[in-house]
C-alpha cells in the first residue's frame, strides 16, 4: 500500500479515537452531569447541525480553491477548542456554544479528507475499496477511543477525559501539518472569488444533472431527519430501560459503543468485499435503511434493556456505519477532482438539513409526547427513505446511468 494511503488510514483511525471516545463520554456527560432534558438535547444537536449546514459549503469551496491540508488543519484547531471547551461548562448556553464551534471547525474537514486522499493516491481503481478500508479502520479507533477516554472518564471524571480528547485532536491537526503532501492538488492563486463562484455552480451542475448523486442526496435527507432522535436520545432511553447505572454510566455506554463498533466493522467487511461490484452501492444502501427502520422499532417499544441494547446495535452498529460510507464512496465515483470537496459538502449540508429538519420536529414530539413516539416517527423516516431506493430504477444492476453525470466537459463517466 503507498505511504500516503497509509497515513490516511493511520491518520483517520487516530482521528476516529479522539472523535468517537469524545461522543461517547460527552452522550452521557449531558445527561448525568449536565442533566440535560430530551428537548435540550435535540434542540442543541440542531443548533449544532445549523452551524454545520451555513458552514459546509463556503468550507468545501476552500478546500477546492485554497488547499485541502490547510483545511483540515484547520479543522482539527477549531473543534480541538470546542471539545476542550465542553468538557470545562455545564451550563445548557455553553454547551451549546462549544456544540456550535465544534460542527463549524467539522466542516472544514468535512470532504475535503476525502478530496485529499482521491488526489494524492491518483488511482480511481482503488480508491472505493481505500475508503471501505477507511471506515472500518476507523471502527477499530473508535473502539480504542472509547475504551481510553471511558476509562479515564471513569477514573478522573467525565470533564477530564473530554478535555483530553480535545488536545488528542489538537495534537492530530500539527500531525497533518507536518506529514501531509499536496502533491496534486493546485490552488488558485488568482481571482480566487471568482473561481470560488465557479466551482460552487459546477458542483451545482453535477448534483443536479447526476441522478445517483440525486438519489444518495434524498436518501440522505430522509435518512438524517430521523437520525438526530436517535443520536440524542438513545442514552436516556436505554437509562429509562433499565441500563445499568453501577459502577458508573459511562462504563456500561463504553461497552455497549465497543460492541455496536465491531459489529459495524463486520458489516463494513461485508460490504467492502462487493462495494466494487455493479449495484452494490444501492443494495447496501438498502439493506441499510431497512437495518435501520427495524432497529429504530425495537428500541422505540422494547419492553426491557435488553431489547433496547439490540434495537440500539442494530441502528448505530450497523445502520448508520453502512450508510455513511456508502453514500460517501458512491458521491465520490461520481465526481471530478476540481470540485470533489464542493460536491462532498453538499452531501454533509444534507445530512444538515435533515437532522435541523428532524431534529426540531423530534424535539417537540419527544416533549409533548414521548421518547417512543419520537423514535417510532423516525423508524418511518428510514423507511421511507428504503421505499425511494427501492422505487428507483437508478444504480441498478445492468442500468448505464454515466450520460446523466456530464454537466460540464470535465463530469466523470464511471459509476
Amino acid at each position: 500500500m503507498p505511504d500516503v494511503a497509509r497515513l490516511y488510514l493511520n491518520w483517520q483511525l487516530l482521528r476516529a479515537f479522539a472523535f468517537r471516545g469524545y461522543w461517547l463520554v460527552t452522550s452521557v456527560y449531558l445527561v448525568v452531569v449536565a442533566d440535560l432534558s430530551p428537548f435540550q438535547l435535540v434542540i442543541m444537536g440542531t443548533a449544532m447541525e445549523v452551524t454545520i449546514l451555513v458552514s459546509e459549503v463556503p468550507t468545501g469551496v476552500m478546500a477546492d480553491t485554497v488547499s485541502r491540508r490547510a483545511s483540515i488543519v484547520v479543522s482539527h484547531i477549531i473543534m480541538g477548542i470546542g471539545m476542550v471547551a465542553t468538557g470545562l461548562v455545564t451550563d445548557f448556553a455553553a454547551l451549546v456554544a462549544t456544540q456550535m464551534l465544534w460542527g463549524f471547525g467539522y466542516t472544514f474537514a468535512s470532504g475535503a479528507d476525502i478530496a485529499w486522499i482521491t488526489d494524492e493516491l491518483g488511482d480511481d481503481a482503488r480508491i472505493d475499496r481505500i475508503l471501505t478500508i477507511d471506515a472500518r479502520r476507523r471502527q477499530y479507533g473508535a473502539i480504542a477511543g472509547m475504551v481510553g477516554l471511558g476509562l479515564l472518564a471513569w477514573v478522573a471524571g467525565m470533564g477530564a477525559a473530554i478535555v483530553a480528547a480535545g488536545f488528542v485532536m489538537l495534537a492530530l491537526g500539527l500531525l497533518v501539518a507536518l506529514r501531509f503532501t499536496e502533491q496534486n492538488f493546485t490552488p488558485t492563486r488568482d481571482n480566487r472569488w471568482q473561481e470560488s463562484i465557479a466551482i460552487f455552480r459546477r458542483g451545482v451542475a453535477l448534483g443536479r444533472a447526476d441522478q445517483q448523486i440525486m438519489l444518495v442526496l434524498a436518501v440522505t435527507l430522509l435518512v438524517n431527519s430521523g437520525a438526530e432522535a436517535f443520536d440524542r436520545l438513545h442514552p436516556k432511553r436505554l437509562i429509562d430501560l433499565g441500563f445499568p447505572e453501577e459502577p458508573d454510566p459511562i462504563v456500561w455506554f463504553t461497552v455497549l459503543g465497543v460492541a455496536m463498533l465491531l459489529v459495524g466493522a463486520m458489516a463494513l467487511r461485508v460490504v467492502e468485499a462487493r462495494i466494487n461490484r455493479e449495484g452494490a452501492p444501492r443494495l447496501a444502501l438498502l439493506i441499510a435503511c431497512l437495518a435501520g427502520a427495524i432497529g429504530m422499532l425495537t428500541l422505540a417499544h422494547a419492553p426491557n434493556e435488553v431489547a433496547g441494547i439490540a434495537g440500539t446495535m442494530l441502528v448505530g452498529g450497523v445502520a448508520w456505519t453502512v450508510i455513511r460510507a456508502v453514500s460517501s464512496i458512491w458521491v465520490n465515483r461520481r465526481t471530478t477532482s476540481d470540485v470533489r470537496a464542493t460536491v462532498q459538502s453538499f452531501l454533509g449540508q444534507t445530512e444538515s438539513i435533515g437532522e435541523i429538519a428532524g431534529g426540531v420536529v423530534m424535539a417537540i414530539v419527544a416533549q409533548a409526547a414521548s421518547i417512543t413516539v419520537a423514535l417510532t416517527a423516525s423508524a418511518g423516516l428510514l423507511l421511507l427513505g428504503a421505499g425511494v431506493i427501492g422505487r428507483s430504477r437508478v444504480g441498478r444492476v445492468g442500468r448505464d446511468d454515466s450520460s446523466f453525470a456530464e454537466p460540464s466537459p470535465s463530469a466523470p463517466t464511471t459509476g
